[in-house]
């Protein structure tokens, strides 16, 4: 089958196209025949050098994909042989780009009514992360408020969606007047041009001087200090990315009076069970809303395997509004 490579470690110009081995499925796995493959910043941070597989995952990246299960491993239960023939999306350690990947037949959720098979390898990811951080993490409930930091891509995207579908007062931050109104579009209820405003003082504006219950962030020590003065009493702060570095000083005075938290969660390397767990959930809360229309699938661009190269300089970038796929 064909399959993305890093031949080392560095830019786009390292993805190159080979020929490997079919993955072969054991008993409770699922052999998938991939549609398209949904674009992390892990596969960026792991092209660079910065974030390789657990342990006995795929060297190959890739950690979502739509497509569809064509056989099952010897041994498996009635129930996962049922699944040859079905359009789904599967939640991965790595392989997603390739033809054909192997999953743990937990981790894999029927393609959501009225989605598209190819905009659905943007979902499983994203869904799994905002459920797993917000709501099982964080314990996000109707009537909070939250910060979602930028707000246009791919996660961010989808944590507006679904918390304002909870009944959660959204603030969400961008960069530009564009993106602005994309994150309006879909149910912000406040927005913040970080280009142009000071996120905290703006959150102090708009909650009263209260602050936020949650803050979903992305970019780390750059934000930090901003982020735990942003934070109401009981406040949670959940950190799922490092874009704006990895070191810095928090005042432990102002987290010990106001009770904060901070949560530090990957998804990649949770075990199996735990992954099981958290795709359950995803399939119970947030299917129906995908299905209901009250949550939207933001696709930004489909780029060819041939291309791939081309869609993590797009990535990479920052000019997306919602997920960047692969088609096979």
């Amino acid at each position: 089958m064909r399959a993305v490579e890093y031949a080392e470690a560095g830019g786009p110009e390292v993805i190159r196209l080979a020929e490997v081995e079919d993955p072969v499925p054991a008993a409770g796995e699922l052999l998938i025949e991939v549609a398209a493959a949904g674009l992390n910043r892990a596969d960026l941070a792991q092209r660079e050098g910065n974030y390789p597989p657990p342990a006995g995952a795929s060297l190959i990246p890739g950690l979502e994909v739509s497509g569809t299960v064509v056989s099952v491993g010897a041994g498996s239960s009635g129930a996962v042989g049922e699944m040859v023939g079905q359009q789904v999306v599967a939640l991965l350690a790595g392989g997603g780009y390739a033809e054909k990947v192997v999953v743990d037949a937990r981790h894999v959720l029927p393609v959501p009514d009225g989605v598209d098979l190819v905009d659905a390898a943007g979902l499983i990811e994203v869904a799994a992360t905002v459920y797993s951080t917000l709501r099982e993490e964080a314990g996000v409930r109707p009537g909070d408020t939250a910060l979602i930091h930028g707000g246009t891509g791919g996660i961010g995207s989808f944590a507006l969606q679904f918390l304002h579908a909870l009944g959660v007062t959204v603030i969400t931050t961008v960069g530009g007047a564009d993106k602005a109104e994309a994150a309006r579009a879909l149910g912000a209820d406040h927005v913040i041009d970080h280009r142009a405003e000071d996120f905290a003082a703006r959150i102090g504006e708009l909650t009263g001087g209260r602050g936020v219950d949650v803050i979903l962030d992305l970019i780390g020590a750059k934000y930090l200090e901003k982020n735990l003065t942003s934070l109401a009493v009981d406040g949670r702060l959940v950190i799922i990315g490092l874009q704006g570095g990895r070191r810095a000083e928090a005042d432990l005075g102002l987290m010990l009076g106001r009770r904060l938290r901070i949560i530090a969660a990957t998804l990649r390397s949770r075990d199996a069970g735990t992954k099981a767990r958290f795709v359950a959930g995803v399939g119970e809360e947030v299917w129906p809303l995908i299905e209901s229309g009250e949550v939207r699938v933001q696709t930004d661009a489909v780029f060819s395997v041939d291309d791939a190269a081309a869609a993590h300089r797009h990535l990479e970038s920052g000019g997306h509004l919602g997920k960047v796929l692969l088609r096979f």
